[in-house]
C-alpha cells in the first residue's frame, strides 16, 4: 500500500488463522468477555450453552448500567423535587451485588413506617394503587381546568 507521498505504508501481517489483524484493545475485550463467560458458568444459573452464558452476561451488564444510571438520577433528585430515595432504591435493586441488597436494607430501616423485612402490607399496596388511579383519572379529566385555576390564583 502506498501513502500520498509515494512511500510504502507497512501493513500488519495477518496469520493464516486470522482474517484481520488484532488490536490490543480488542484482545483485552475478548479476554474480559471470556472471563465473564467463565465466571457466569461458575456462578450463574448453570447455563448449558455459551449463547445462554453470553445472554446472561449481557443482562447482568445492562442491569449494572441501568442501576447506576437510576441511582445517579435518584441522587440528583434528592435536592430537587422528586422521588430521590425511591429512585435510589430502585437503582440499587437493579444491581446484581450483595452490597446493594445490604444498602437497601439499611435505607429501609431508616424510613419510618416500613417494617424491618421491607414487606409492604397488601392494604398499603391497595391504598397506593387507588390513590395513583384516582390522581391519574382526575388529571386526565380535569387537568386543563385545574391548570387554569392555579394560573388564575397567581394572576390575582
Amino acid at each position: 500500500m502506498q501513502a500520498d507521498d509515494g512511500s510504502q505504508i507497512p501493513t500488519p501481517e495477518v496469520s493464516p488463522d486470522q482474517e484481520t489483524p488484532s488490536h490490543p484493545i480488542q484482545d483485552l475485550g475478548h479476554e474480559l468477555l471470556d472471563a465473564a463467560i467463565e465466571a457466569e458458568y461458575q456462578t450463574g444459573g448453570h447455563e448449558e450453552t455459551e449463547e445462554q452464558a453470553r445472554r446472561h452476561v449481557a443482562i447482568r451488564v445492562a442491569r449494572m448500567i441501568g442501576g447506576f444510571v437510576v441511582i445517579g438520577i435518584g441522587i440528583a433528585a434528592l435536592p430537587l423535587p422528586g422521588p430521590g430515595w425511591v429512585l435510589i432504591i430502585i437503582g440499587l435493586s437493579l444491581l446484581p451485588f450483595a452490597w446493594a441488597e445490604r444498602t437497601i436494607r439499611v435505607i429501609r430501616r431508616r424510613i419510618p413506617g416500613i417494617p424491618e423485612d421491607g414487606k409492604i402490607s397488601p392494604i398499603a399496596w391497595f391504598v397506593m394503587g387507588a390513590l395513583l388511579l384516582t390522581t391519574t383519572v382526575v388529571s386526565l379529566l380535569f387537568g386543563a381546568e385545574i391548570t387554569n385555576w392555579v394560573v388564575g390564583l397567581w394572576d390575582r
